[in-house]
């Protein structure tokens, strides 16, 4: 008789993380809670962290045990304290998801330099600043797994745009080449870059989800093959699933989730 290799599957997806400390930036709002409630359910060691003022007793109510920090870590010396006190309070850190960021439409004619400057400072420079320090504790142990939540609009342009895009794609590029460099000791990066996400930044647009669905071509707009959008727990399994060590030998690689929506 042939083993059961459904549950095989299952029991080793729920203990895949079981024990490992888990760092997830931007942890308290937009894809984060499905991606810290992902990774507590599969038995990891959670540490939320986020800017001071967000929703994080929230996500410890419904996720008991994790270990939370407050920090803006597009402030340079913020990423390094936040790292010491992960350590300090949860232990090694094992795997870092990064999914802190921000966005803001306007277009180029009307975006100014203090936005411009802002989104490259969330989106870029914070992954920078914490990638650094979590590379830095993590190559001494020659392992470790890094996940940086970029975004489809970094490899498809879009009208309105142009400073999230400019600086999703920068995060990407970054992340490959920090993969490159760390491969010799064992650490492993890679990119999520979802599409349009169930979230409350799009929710914000607009209940109506049908333009964002199908698209616009006066406003070179791409529509979504799969008509609909993506759900946050679908982001977060592709993060789980790019951080197991089922998928050790998987780098330097961005895996885009959007429905098709940046290949038309």
């Amino acid at each position: 008789m042939l083993p059961d290799h459904t549950a095989c599957l299952e029991r080793a997806r729920s203990e895949e993380m079981a024990g490992r400390v888990v760092l997830i930036t931007g942890a308290a709002s937009g894809i984060g809670p499905a991606i810290a409630t992902a990774f507590a359910a599969a038995g990891a060691t959670v540490a939320a962290v986020d800017l001071p003022g967000s929703p994080l007793a929230e996500l410890v109510a419904a996720i008991p045990g994790m270990v939370v920090y407050a920090a803006d870590l597009s402030d340079p010396s913020a990423a390094a304290e936040m790292v010491a006190h992960v350590e300090r309070h949860a232990g090694p850190i094992e795997v870092c998801v990064q999914a802190a960021g921000t966005f803001s439409a306007a277009a180029v004619t009307e975006t100014t330099a203090v936005q411009w400057r802002h989104m490259f400072a969330v989106n870029a420079e914070a992954t920078f600043h914490v990638a650094r320090s979590v590379a830095q504790v993590m190559i001494p142990r020659r392992r470790g797994a890094i996940v940086t939540i970029a975004s489809d609009a970094a490899s498809a342009p879009r009208v309105h745009s142009a400073a999230y895009a400019a600086s999703t794609a920068a995060a990407v590029m970054f992340t490959r080449c920090l993969a490159l460099e760390l491969a010799p000791h064992g650490i492993r990066c890679n990119v999520v870059s979802p599409g349009p996400t169930d979230t409350a930044t799009l929710q914000a647009t607009g209940p109506d989800l049908t333009g964002t669905i199908a698209g616009a071509l006066d406003r070179w707009r791409q529509g979504i093959p799969q008509r609909r959008v993506t759900q946050p727990t679908e982001i977060a399994e592709a993060v789980l699933f790019l951080c197991a060590d089922r998928a050790r030998h998987i780098t330097m690689r961005e895996l885009i989730v959007d429905g098709g929506a940046s290949l038309i």
